[in-house]
């Protein structure tokens, strides 16, 4: 049996980006800022310094500490037993990132092989069956089916089918799973 692929994003999908920013900047000024007051702005937006995300991300070690979304090992490591699954990212931007991406996914999904990691510029040549992500920009280019993982910066879209969190992607795909089986 041939399985069904899903790529998955890694900042702000499998990897809580947001949690990071807001802990960086209140390093940086003891400014303590509250997750639900950056709800609905843009990344780039949502710290009062509208420097200091751009900063952070090209900050040694950023990539390499953020924590890990909730339920996402958990969700990710049970799928691979049904999906081929691979993690997707638009590292180039921040070509410091890709040897401290390479090691997070090494330390919090060692189960995900490296023949299983993309590391790109642009994710519309990925040619997956699904995608989750929390970009438009990478949803709209993807040409298989495009699921819009929710965080703060992207709450009033609504061109993709929305996963509110890791549960709403186990839901999803065990639902996926089930209509398979009932269709043969």
């Amino acid at each position: 049996m041939i399985k069904k692929t899903i790529s998955i994003d890694m900042d702000g999908v499998l990897a809580d980006i947001k949690q990071s920013y807001l802990s960086y900047y209140f390093e940086e000024t003891g400014i303590c800022i509250d997750e639900n007051d950056i709800i609905g702005q843009r990344e780039a937006d949502c710290v009062p310094d509208k420097t200091a995300i751009s900063r952070y991300l090209h900050t040694p070690g950023f990539f390499r500490s953020i924590p890990v979304a909730k339920d996402a090992q958990d969700v990710v490591k049970e799928l691979q037993n049904y999906y081929d699954i691979y993690v997707v990212s638009a590292a180039m931007e921040f070509p410091t990132s890709l040897f401290e991406k390479r090691e997070w996914l090494q330390e919090h999904f060692p189960f995900i092989s490296w023949k299983n990691i993309v590391f790109c510029g642009y994710k519309g040549v990925i040619n997956t069956d699904f995608l989750i992500d929390d970009h438009i920009k990478n949803l709209d280019s993807f040409l298989g089916r495009g699921l819009l993982f929710e965080t703060f910066h992207n709450v009033t879209e609504d061109r993709f089918e929305r996963l509110k969190n890791w549960n709403d992607v186990h839901r999803f795909f065990i639902t996926d799973l089930s209509n398979k089986v009932m269709n043969l």
